[in-house]
């Protein structure tokens, strides 16, 4: 049982937690990046590469995570969306968990540095996320992956980044995606959920905290494009997407969209394996030491391999 750790965790997070919804955004990720532990898996892959690739806004960092190989076969890709409610967060702050995911998959990561709000607002981060994804399509094969099994993934607002690239490579007619991962992901900026209006306070992620990054992310004038790049449940239909994985929380605010997104895509056609932890929080798989987290991150291993056996989709 997790339930005495989980619980200390929830407290931890409840009491210590910064209330970002009372900073600037600069503040916001300096006091994000003055919790962050080391990293203590660096033998899970057997090497990195730090690039900048090209992007719509400019050049785009990313870390490329190459896995213990045995052979020659190519090997699946995996983009990689961090959260942080497209305000703070980076590649060091999900490093860990992209060595993980590298070693256990035995996949080629490419975690993306997208431009974060409020100085960028939407769309940006999610052209990033999509010319990442083009990207690795691109160039899987120098990389030594396998351009037939390109996924991408994302936990929180990194969800939502992987889910709107996914549109954006279905309406572009490419490339061609093997399988979307969505991590509690953020999909609706009403904020109100049933969800949203039982655990908005009291367990880590909070409603108003929600509140603050949707307002980061969109512009006051109306979002540029079609809103289903920013808001993915807004788009006219979910069919033609790639199959999914979406991994939701009990305990978390996000719950409730989550799990409609995966329904959503359900009644369109799209094949869905939906995750859902009723007595864990926001945030948990991301917690390396939390054994909850072990466990689930166990689960989600075995689902991304299977993800990588099917054929990709554009």
């Amino acid at each position: 049982m997790f339930d005495a750790e989980v619980a200390a965790v929830i407290r931890s997070l409840d009491a210590g937690f910064p209330k970002v919804e009372e900073m600037t955004g600069p503040e916001a990720r300096a006091a994000i990046a003055a919790r962050r532990q080391p990293v203590g898996n660096r033998d899970d892959v057997a090497r990195t590469e730090d690039r900048e690739i090209p992007g719509p806004g400019g050049g785009v960092p990313v870390r490329l995570y190459f896995p213990h190989q045995r052979g020659d076969r190519p090997l699946p890709v995996v983009v990689f969306c961090h959260g942080g409610g497209f305000v703070f967060c980076d590649i060091e702050s999900h490093d860990a968990f992209c060595r993980e995911l590298s070693g256990r998959t035995s996949s080629v990561v490419v975690s993306v540095d997208y431009r974060l709000a409020p100085e960028h607002k939407a769309p940006a981060a999610a052209l990033d996320a999509y010319a990442a994804l083009t990207w690795a399509a691109e160039n899987a094969s120098a990389l030594g992956g396998d351009p037939g099994r390109l996924l991408i993934a994302g936990d929180s607002a990194g969800g939502n980044l992987a889910a709107a690239a996914c549109l954006m490579a279905r309406d572009n007619g490419g490339p061609a995606v093997a399988g979307q991962v969505l991590i509690y992901p953020v999909l609706d900026p009403s904020c109100d959920t049933g969800s949203y209006r039982e655990y908005g306070t009291g367990y880590g992620n909070t409603r108003a905290a929600m509140e603050w990054y949707w307002r980061q992310y969109l512009p006051a004038d109306g979002v540029a494009g079609p809103r289903h790049q920013v808001v993915p449940p807004a788009a006219d239909t979910l069919r033609g997407l790639p199959p999914a994985v979406v991994v939701t929380a009990g305990l978390d605010p996000l719950s409730d969209e989550g799990g409609a997104y995966a329904a959503a895509l359900a009644r369109d056609g799209v094949p869905v394996t939906h995750r859902h932890y009723p007595g864990l929080f926001h945030g948990f798989l991301t917690i390396m030491s939390l054994q909850a987290g072990r466990s689930a991150r166990d689960l989600l291993w075995h689902d991304l391999c299977a993800a990588t056996k099917q054929g990709a989709t554009s």
